[in-house]
């Protein structure tokens, strides 16, 4: 396994924006730091979660249907092509669904949100799977990817608290750049 391809898709696929990443950062912008590390605190176990569920149906169906890596590779990498596309064409002067920054709604939003249901269902067959399939390799890849996901919000959380300006200031510019690392996470699943 590649380490650091692997690493770099996670921290990439868990940094760029998704529904997670901005509800974070406008949880921040609207209503302070306090409240966008509660709804991290939620979002993290949450994605936690959906990498153990991911890993166990990942082994079985691996098991079962051999040629599933493929298509899930396929569908990861188009609806990652597609949120980099979405993220290009973002307009934050439009008014956003107002959410309420909770530990539970940060929990809730991850079992809704395609960009996390996708990575953690690709992630496993992508780059683990292939060469590690003990209970123990799957747990210790369970933790490290949750903690760069937190990782990952985190950086939200403050990026929104340092730099809120100039983001506004720098719009399209932050959303190319952003854009172009998910499309490098999508070729990567490919490599």
């Amino acid at each position: 396994m590649n380490i650091t391809s692997f690493l770099l898709y996670c921290f990439i696929v868990t940094c760029t924006p998704g529904p997670t990443n901005i509800d974070i950062l406008s949880t921040v912008h609207n209503q302070g730091t306090k409240k966008g590390m509660e709804y991290t605190y939620g979002a993290t176990i949450a994605f936690g979660l959906l990498l153990a569920i991911s890993a166990m149906l990942n082994t079985m169906l691996i098991t079962v249907i051999p040629k599933i890596l493929i298509v899930m590779q396929i569908i990861g990498s188009i609806y990652m092509l597609y949120l980099a596309y979405q993220i290009y064409r973002m307009d934050s002067s439009k008014p956003t669904v107002k959410q309420t920054g909770t530990f539970k709604s940060g929990f809730l939003l991850q079992f809704l949100n395609p960009k996390v249901v996708t990575f953690t269902m690709t992630v496993f067959p992508s780059f683990i799977l292939p060469y590690y399939t003990a209970m123990s390799a799957l747990t210790i890849s369970v933790i490290i990817i949750t903690l760069i996901g937190f990782s990952a919000f985190i950086i939200w959380v403050l990026f929104g608290t340092i730099f809120k300006k100039f983001l506004q200031k720098h719009e399209k510019i932050v959303n190319v750049i952003m854009a172009l690392f998910l499309v490098y996470a999508a070729i990567m699943i490919w490599m």
